[in-house]
């Protein structure tokens, strides 16, 4: 990585021969008398054209921000990129309500106004003060040496001849490495304070988590469809071809005596077989009754098959997207596997609500409780199904009971 490339501040506290060998003090000093103009030409436009407009005035820092973050690569090269939405019409009165709207706004008119009363003089002085002092110095050596009887005064020490000469390129030697290092550091922190307040990070990852969001989503969906796709297959392909086979068997079975019927009878049990372990996989991909009427009967009839007695409570004002009611529905399925596998329990209860668009399912039984989450477990499988659709499960088992299942979905929308 060259030393241009390198973040700041390791620079400056490096190896100070790399440094002064750099391109960094002069990129530094570029972006201080580059800001010095910019700043000078920002307080010129707000006292003659943005005054008798105060909205014109917040509204100019907004090109003055995109100048500013192109500047900074001149000391910093990590981009910034702006927080500024799309405007939802055409025309400068749309973009000039938008812009006002925004924090982004806001904040980059504070940098406009510290730029122009308060960073470009002090960066001017710095990058213009420094090369000024030791090119005095400089000279004063020439003049000491062309001139050997000049008296030249050096802070509190007036030297004449050649202890002057030396004297003074010594001390402008000393005063352009502290300038080159002064100049950096303005720079630096001019830059920090440029990104800080145009950055807009904050809009950058609401906007990132948003997307992240909707894309869990896009893919929750797609999911979704990609099983149905499955069951569908399932039932119209394989599932009917078992079917005619089974009646195929059963009728040639009836047809047939002897050794060639104990074969067929056999063949007839594993096609009866086969079919009965795809039906059960097809109904766990996604059973139809959950397809087409909802939630609450395909808990009902999940309970019903139950192992451990179960009671079920779910009362909803319509049908939940197609990802959600997949998710409980499984939840409720995994809940009650488990209950009869490892809780030991002699009843189970179902309890399901949509208040303020949040689903609420719990799965409470009576059993030995001490369920934990683990890593790979069951349960830790149920929370990453949970939280596909931004949901939450939370599990509460002491032990000796009882144990509670608690799902809850924010955000949902009944379809009537």
């Amino acid at each position: 990585m060259s030393s241009v490339e390198r973040p700041s501040w390791p620079v400056t506290t490096g190896n100070p021969v790399r440094f002064l060998a750099s391109a960094r003090p002069w990129r530094s000093l570029a972006y201080l008398l580059s800001g010095s103009v910019v700043g000078l030409a920002c307080m010129i436009a707000m006292a003659l054209v943005c005054l008798p407009m105060p909205p014109a005035v917040v509204l100019l820092a907004v090109p003055v921000a995109e100048v500013e973050r192109s500047r900074l690569r001149l000391v910093d090269p990590v981009p910034v990129l702006g927080a500024h939405r799309a405007v939802p019409a055409a025309g400068p009165s749309a973009w000039a309500r938008t812009r006002l709207g925004e924090r982004a706004t806001w904040r980059e008119f504070a940098y406009t106004l510290l730029l122009s009363f308060v960073l470009w003089p002090l960066g001017l002085l710095v990058a213009a003060g420094v090369p000024i002092l030791a090119g005095g110095l400089l000279f004063a050596a020439g003049a000491s040496l062309v001139y050997p009887r000049t008296t030249v005064a050096l802070l509190v020490f007036s030297l004449s001849g050649p202890a002057a000469t030396v004297a003074a390129v010594l001390l402008a030697l000393f005063m352009t490495v502290l300038g080159a290092y002064l100049t950096t550091f303005v720079a630096i922190g001019h830059a920090a304070l440029a990104r800080t307040l145009m950055g807009g990070r904050e809009e950058q990852l609401e906007a990132q988590v948003t997307e992240i969001a909707r894309s869990r989503r896009r893919l929750a969906d797609a999911f979704e469809a990609e099983r149905r796709r499955i069951e569908r297959d399932l039932h119209d392909g394989a599932q009917q071809r078992l079917t005619s086979l089974a009646i195929k068997l059963g009728t040639a079975r009836l047809e047939l005596r002897g050794t060639g019927a104990a074969l067929i009878d056999e063949a007839y049990e594993d096609a009866r077989q086969a079919l009965a372990e795809l039906r059960e996989i097809v109904h766990g991909i996604h059973p139809p009754l959950l397809t087409d009427r909802g939630l609450p009967p395909a808990l009902a009839e999940l309970a019903r098959r139950s192992a451990a007695p179960a009671r079920v409570d779910v009362e909803l004002p319509g049908r939940l997207p197609p990802t959600v009611e997949s998710t409980a529905y499984f939840v409720v399925s995994e809940a009650l596997t488990n209950v009869v596998r490892h809780a030991r329990a002699g009843s189970v209860a179902i309890r399901g609500r949509l208040a303020d668009g949040v689903l609420t399912i719990e799965v409470t039984d009576n059993g030995v409780g001490g369920a934990s989450v683990r890593t790979g477990g069951g349960l830790q499988g149920l929370i990453d199904r949970a939280a596909v659709v931004d949901g939450v499960l939370a599990v509460t088992s002491p032990l000796g009971g009882p144990t509670v299942l608690r799902l809850s979905v924010p955000q949902v929308e009944c379809r009537r």
